[in-house]
């Protein structure tokens, strides 16, 4: 049983070098996108390493809550992209323990002129950027795709670039702070020490015009780009009436949305693993960003979540209940902590990406002994 354990965990989706570097992926890590600013302004760039004419660029902005997180995790690196010839890149940006908002915005905007400016440089194609992000990075590109007319945000260097993009993937994003706090259930996000609270500096009910600032439906207009959003109807984190909301605003401005429930799905991990998800954004990329054809459209679709990989435990398939002993913490940690930083990121994991997504419990791209003892931890269902 032991080798058929570390056998699941050391399966590789991709080829991987004894450097860590990814094979036919041209990696510029830590890129400073704000000369002299804070230590989060640095972005990672990876490229095919036989790119032939300027590129589609996919920027991820990953989440945890706004105050925790980092580029280290990037799923479009992990899901072949950059094979698919897209440049990627992944970008960090302050968190909330760091400045409060709009700094993240602002961040996001800064890194997006910054890879314009340098795209001749990369061979990057500046009329073709996407950006995609989870949860609290959901939100940010929300926000970055709805507010490209707001100059407001557009701060410091690189201000004769643009930071419009042509294409937002949404994945389960907040984005109406005063609807979200006092949806039953969620009510203890309306604290003054929650993510969104420490975010905008203060309760959401007592600040609701900082509320409104933060909300990427205030800004939604008709030539904003076009949004994919993806949301599971049991999410845990976020409800999902975030993403119906921006939905409704984005159809209502005659903006181009699909909308996508997944039943039975949480706050990411395995629900959202499945050809049929992978496909859907890997067509909405090719469709916004390599095709100039593509049609306005308002859409709603539905998919029910695999019911055996949410009933599955991170051990070759066996199912909830069969035994929680698991791999220790430090054997994970001494085989793929290549920092030795004490957590896991998604790059450095050596298993399979969906077993790296049911771990992740708050989607934040990086593995920690906490979430790891948990779901080792966690009840067995009853029979």
């Amino acid at each position: 049983m032991r080798c058929i354990i570390l056998s699941f965990f050391v399966a590789l989706s991709l080829v991987i070098s004894a450097q860590g570097q990814i094979a036919g992926v041209q990696a510029h890590r830590d890129l400073v996108y704000v000369e002299g600013g804070h230590e989060r302004h640095k972005l990672d760039l990876y490229l095919p390493e036989k790119a032939e004419g300027p590129l589609p660029l996919i920027i991820w902005v990953h989440g945890g809550g706004w105050q925790n997180g980092s580029k280290d995790g990037c799923p479009p690196l992990r899901a072949g992209y950059v094979a698919q010839g897209y440049a990627v890149a992944s970008i960090n940006y302050r968190l909330s323990g760091h400045a409060v908002f709009p700094a993240q915005i602002e961040d996001c905007k800064a890194a997006i002129r910054w890879l314009r400016a340098h795209a001749k440089e990369y061979s990057l194609d500046p009329q073709r950027f996407g950006v995609w992000g989870s949860s609290a990075g959901g939100h940010l590109v929300a926000l970055i795709g709805a507010s490209g007319d707001v100059k407001a945000f557009d701060v410091g260097a690189n201000l004769g670039q643009s930071s419009r993009v042509q294409a937002v993937c949404d994945y389960y994003g907040p984005t109406d702070f005063t609807v979200f706090v006092t949806t039953p259930g969620y009510e203890s996000h309306a604290t003054d020490s929650s993510p969104e609270a420490k975010l905008i500096g203060g309760a959401v009910m007592q600040n609701k015009d900082k509320a409104a600032r933060v909300n990427p439906i205030t800004y939604v207009s008709k030539d904003d780009p076009p949004f994919l959003v993806v949301h599971g109807d049991k999410d845990p984190t976020v409800p999902i009436n975030q993403s119906q909301l921006l939905f409704d605003a984005l159809k209502q401005s005659e903006v181009s949305v699909h909308f996508h429930t997944i039943h039975g799905a949480g706050h990411g991990g395995p629900g959202f693993v499945g050809k049929n998800i992978d496909d859907m954004v890997s067509h909405f990329f090719a469709e916004r960003l390599k095709s100039s054809s593509a049609k306005t459209e308002a859409l709603t679709t539905e998919s029910t979540a695999d019911a055996a990989m949410m009933d599955r435990d991170p051990r070759k398939g066996v199912p909830q209940g069969g035994g929680r002993r698991g791999i220790p913490w430090e054997v994970i940690t001494g085989r793929d902590d290549k920092d030795k930083d004490g957590k896991v990121s998604k790059e450095e994991f050596s298993g399979p990406p969906q077993l790296f997504q049911l771990l992740d419990k708050n989607s934040d791209g990086l593995l920690e002994k906490s979430e790891h003892e948990a779901f080792l931890n966690r009840p067995s269902p009853r029979p």
